[in-house]
């Protein structure tokens, strides 16, 4: 049965050609959008041929890109304010692409095409996770049990792995000595906790309990949240926070500016002082926990970690001190052999 047009008039006057019928089983109804009948006319039979081939071919035929970015974003992903901005720029590129045309070596051309001359890593985070991850959970649902579309493997681009250093407590303490309340107060909380920047942008007074000294980290990257523990130095910094907005009310790109100010004063104030980010503090708990002896299991377990791996490969630092070897000797024999031999030569002076 064909779509039948019939009009409809709108709250200002107007008489909008409208739609309804049943194609390939399929109840449709809707608007054109237009008071032409002729141009309604075309409209309609577009929808026509575009629901006969999706039934006679599959959904694989007809899902364009920015049908497949609206599924995704009605499932509840991709809809924090970075991802959003990422794939705004993908949806655009691919406007009028079908899904099924986008070869992995078109969305890695895509990369260079939207960023070029950035590194490796920005392509990866910005075109490739984004892309493969829309287009694979939209290949995870089907349509008259045929999947939306097929689903892509794509080879992320190599890149050099910058070293971040990690924060140290005497790195943390210099900063206090010459930051703001509240950028002493979020280097601490990320710093005693291992969360992320946005994990602590996030943070309500409902999710700090000064009480049992504990803090929520919750919308985590890992969709867990976590009880942290709340250290009497943070919990100092955090209780002499104004109350009547959040602990980091601020928006992201301003606590930026402020960290960066502060960093910048203590720099000056402090010869040798390292320009360090947010995301060194998360480097700084895993390798200071390991350091001060807290087993790895535990370590990545108190900060957030899932994946020991990870934990170990990426965020623990190893010491460069090469004569801690000598710990190899350093027993109570060798302890006390050297002191005597300390004692006879200032004997013999």
């Amino acid at each position: 049965m064909p779509l039948k047009l019939f009009k409809r008039k709108t709250r200002d006057g107007r008489h909008i050609w409208h739609y309804r019928g049943t194609i390939a089983g399929d109840r449709l109804r809707g608007t054109t959008g237009t008071a032409d009948r002729k141009i309604a006319a075309r409209l309609v039979s577009e929808i026509e041929n575009r629901h006969h081939k999706r039934h006679l071919d599959g959904p694989q035929e007809v899902l364009t890109f920015p049908q497949a970015v609206a599924i995704y974003e009605k499932a509840g992903k991709g809809l924090d304010a970075r991802s959003a901005r990422y794939i705004a720029k993908l949806e655009d590129y691919w406007r009028d692409t079908k899904v099924k045309d986008m070869t992995p070596g078109a969305i890695k051309q895509s990369a260079r095409d939207l960023y070029p001359g950035c590194s490796g890593a920005t392509w990866n985070r910005e075109v490739i996770t984004p892309t493969q991850a829309i287009i694979n959970h939209c290949a995870e649902l089907e349509v008259g049990g045929k999947p939306l579309c097929p689903p892509v493997r794509i080879k992320r681009f190599e890149f050099e792995t910058a070293m971040k250093t990690p924060v140290t407590l005497e790195w943390l303490n210099t900063l206090c000595a010459h930051a703001r309340p509240v950028t002493k107060a979020l280097v601490l909380t990320m710093f005693a906790t291992a969360c992320r920047f946005g994990e602590a942008h996030r943070l309500d007074w409902l999710d700090l309990n000064f009480k049992e000294r504990t803090i929520k980290i919750r919308d985590t990257k890992t969709k867990k949240q976590r009880i942290a523990h709340m250290p009497q130095p943070l919990l100092v910094a955090l209780a002499n926070l104004p109350r009547d907005k959040a602990p980091f009310y601020r928006s992201e790109s301003a606590l930026r500016r402020q960290w960066d100010a502060d960093v910048a004063t203590t720099a000056e104030a402090v010869e040798g002082f390292e320009r360090l980010t947010f995301h060194c503090c998360r480097h700084g708990f895993a390798t200071d926990m390991l350091r001060k002896g807290v087993d790895p299991k535990t370590a990545a377990s108190l900060g957030g970690w899932d994946d020991i791996g990870l934990f170990m490969e990426t965020y623990a630092h190893a010491m460069q001190d090469k004569t801690l070897t000598d710990k190899l000797f350093d027993t109570p024999l060798t302890r006390e052999k050297g002191q005597g031999e300390g004692k006879q030569d200032v004997s013999r002076k």
